[in-house]
């Protein structure tokens, strides 16, 4: 079936690429979303919510037409990846290595939402209910129907649950999750360096959890300080120049000058739905899975999500809804509960204190890092390109 009727809950960065390719194939959209976007300036300060945007996630945001509006002073490619434990040799990736330009691309949310926003409204196929919550869903076989908070009542043939980690439609559809809470927060700290334009980012471990850095555009970067609850509210007390003080005391060596410009935290909890669709209505992103943002794949996970559906819906349209519905799960649920795992055990092992697990880790990482053609296919994967 051609031209389906898409009712899609959230337009955060899932939600609204899910949208534009949609409605770019001429499905006819209605995007309900209570945070309406606002295209930020391109001289404000960095936002604290950034993404590494791997090469399949740009080519998803180049295929939906919207890569090059972003401004490029807000964009930053990076070409290297380090990643150490304290006192031990360092692991490396290099673009070069596999012969291309960039690892990937650290952005603001913000930025990513809002061009994918300015393109959705050149549609006449997409219908935008800003400002709007869903109260009910009456969800079947044959199509589903919403009522929203101001009473407006719609109905189609697909209703596609982008809204986030506490999502109000796995909620509403009774569709149960296994969660726990890693009892850690992580707080990101963004900062402006005496030096331009870095081209690396890098993660150290630690007893007390990772600490990394993210290259920003021009001499801006953000830091990354996994801690307990106590230690980070403990930071976030600070004032700015407080905190830049205990930053060079504790936290991982920085070889430049800096200026602390903003701050703030969130707690780490691992959410997977239990199934990722029901009815005609099914689940994206963060409504059907979050992750320890160690290694930066959640927004990445989110766009494979977002790239099997779509095309599924588009090339298997000759197929009963429910049974594309089936095959989105059966190729995205095993693949995402895979690469939440992966990164536990990689958490959980990094901050085993035992001397023996300790030489492992060590032996591991010095053993990676000279495993040449594995080291490779294993960068390929996280860019989504395996």
């Amino acid at each position: 079936m051609q031209n389906r009727e898409v009712i899609i809950i959230g337009g955060g960065m899932v939600g609204a690429l899910t949208a534009l390719l949609l409605a770019r194939q001429g499905d006819i959209i209605h995007l309900v979303e209570k945070t309406p976007c606002t295209t930020p300036s391109a001289d404000e300060i960095f936002d604290l919510r950034v993404s590494a945007f791997s090469a399949q996630s740009k080519n998803l945001l180049e295929q939906a037409g919207v890569w090059e509006q972003i401004p490029a002073n807000r964009l930053c490619a990076y070409r290297g990846l380090q990643t150490w434990e304290k006192g031990s040799a360092r692991l490396k990736f290099d673009s070069a290595d596999i012969g291309i330009d960039a690892l990937g691309y650290i952005a603001e949310n913000r930025w990513i939402q809002a061009v994918l926003w300015q393109a959705l409204k050149e549609l006449d196929n997409v219908t935008f209910h800003e400002n709007r919550q869903v109260n009910s869903i009456t969800n079947a076989d044959s199509g589903v129907s919403i009522n929203l908070d101001n009473n407006t009542q719609i109905s189609a043939d697909l209703l596609i649950a982008c809204d986030g980690a506490n999502s109000t439609v796995r909620q509403l559809l009774n569709i149960g999750i296994t969660a726990w809470d890693y009892r850690q927060q992580c707080m990101l700290i963004n900062i402006k360096t005496n030096r331009g334009q870095q081209d690396i980012t890098w993660q150290e471990f630690r007893e007390t959890g990772p600490c990394a850095f993210l290259p920003l555009a021009d001499n801006n970067a953000s830091l990354v300080w996994y801690h307990h609850p106590l230690k980070i509210n403990q930071l976030k007390s600070l004032s700015n120049a407080q905190l830049k003080e205990v930053i060079k005391a504790e936290f991982a060596s920085l070889d430049f000058d800096f200026e602390v410009q903003d701050k703030g935290s969130f707690p780490l909890t691992r959410r997977h739905a239990q199934r990722y669709y029901k009815g005609v209505c099914v689940l994206l992103g963060d409504a059907a899975h979050t992750i320890n943002p160690l290694a930066g794949q959640g927004v990445n996970l989110g766009f494979k999500d977002v790239e099997c559906l779509v095309d599924l819906l588009h090339n298997s349209s000759d197929l009963p809804l429910q049974s594309i519905l089936k095959r989105y799960e059966n190729r995205r649920k095993p693949a995402n509960l895979l690469m939440q795992t992966a990164m536990d055990v990689f958490y959980k092992g990094s901050k085993c204190e035992l001397s023996s697990v300790r030489l492992l880790r060590k032996g591991i990482l010095g053993l990676a890092q000279n495993s040449g053609v594995l080291k490779n296919r294993v960068m390929k994967y996280a860019m989504g390109l395996q």
